[in-house]
């Protein structure tokens, strides 16, 4: 099947100064990432803080430019930020923020902020706009009522429910969805997700699907990739990777994922914290804090290589040997 979106050795460089006088320093934030999400398919991001996951996000939809590589969106490159055909393509893909009330206007009401999108890219015509905006909130779970309140009336979920109605108010082909449930309950996550997986197959919704939590990936995606320090470190469909990690930081993401019944005894701990992204280590990134680190890992970057059973691994120790032992 033909690629939806497609990324091709992505890199993001920012320059940080250190000190009122320093010179900048250049941080690869992302660094030579490829991957593809095909129609109607989920893309789970997981990584730690800083790894570089909302700027890969942002650098799909073309919000952020690429330093170097292309992304590529139904076979045609990502036009120019800020022209007429970048903008028409808006249209077809759209971000869901982590602060709803952050991304919402509080000076508009529910119902306003829904029709946006519908004058924008005039797709309804104005007699129609109001039953298609009554349709958006029904699909989220909205009463007709909360169309007339302003963002700050309404609860954290209820909040998200709006920006999600908004998002899917251009019938887009693809979501990024940058950290949806982690300002919400445990309870309203569980609603919220369930919600986007029924909207996603009734829409046919491709996803990229951005967070720390992997009992949330685990629950949506229908592929993982695991990103460290800018990079992609194993990809694989979610069934492999929660079954058989083989990269030693996905296996420690993956142990720490509760299993109801079964005690965390087999937790993998890393020490320390993740190394300053301005003052990369030699080597394999992972290294200082990887229990299996040898020699070539603090001297050689492992490439990201495919393995038999469909995944990809940057990694000089684990082998498919491996993987299967840990199955």
């Amino acid at each position: 099947m033909m690629p939806l979106i497609e990324a091709r050795d992505l890199v993001r460089i920012y320059h940080v100064r250190r000190g009122l006088f320093g010179h900048p320093s250049p941080v690869r934030a992302v660094d030579g990432i490829s991957l593809t999400v095909t129609p109607g398919e989920t893309l789970g991001i997981v990584g730690e803080s800083g790894s570089g996951k909302s700027t890969l996000g942002r650098m799909l939809l073309g919000i952020d430019d690429a330093d170097e590589g292309e992304v590529r969106f139904e076979g045609r490159a990502m036009p120019v930020r800020g022209t007429s055909d970048w903008r028409k393509l808006r249209a077809k893909m759209q971000l869901v923020y982590q602060d709803p009330l952050a991304a919402l206007d509080r000076r508009l009401t529910i119902a306003t902020q829904l029709a946006e999108p519908l004058e924008i890219h005039r797709l309804i015509p104005n007699e129609h706009r109001s039953a298609r905006v009554s349709e958006l909130m029904n699909a989220v779970g909205l009463r007709p009522d909360q169309a007339t309140r302003f963002p700050h009336e309404l609860s954290g979920g209820q909040r998200q429910r709006a920006v999600i109605a908004r998002a899917i108010a251009s019938r887009p082909k693809l979501l990024v969805c940058d950290e949806p449930v982690s300002a919400l309950d445990v309870s309203i996550q569980a609603q919220i997700v369930n919600m986007l997986r029924d909207l996603q197959q009734q829409y046919s919704i491709a996803m990229v699907f951005i967070s720390h939590d992997l009992k949330v990936v685990r629950n949506v995606a229908d592929r993982v990739a695991v990103m460290y320090l800018g990079r992609v470190v194993e990809e694989a469909s979610s069934d492999v990777i929660f079954r058989s990690p083989m990269h030693p930081y996905t296996r420690a993401l993956v142990s720490s994922v509760p299993r109801p019944g079964s005690p965390l005894q087999a937790r993998t701990i890393l020490q320390g914290e993740p190394p300053n992204p301005a003052d990369r280590p030699s080597g394999c990134a992972f290294h200082p804090r990887c229990p299996l680190a040898q020699d070539l890992c603090r001297a050689t970057a492992p490439v990201l290589r495919p393995i038999d059973d469909g995944r990809t691994v940057a990694c000089h120790v684990t082998t498919g040997n491996d993987a299967q032992k840990a199955a």
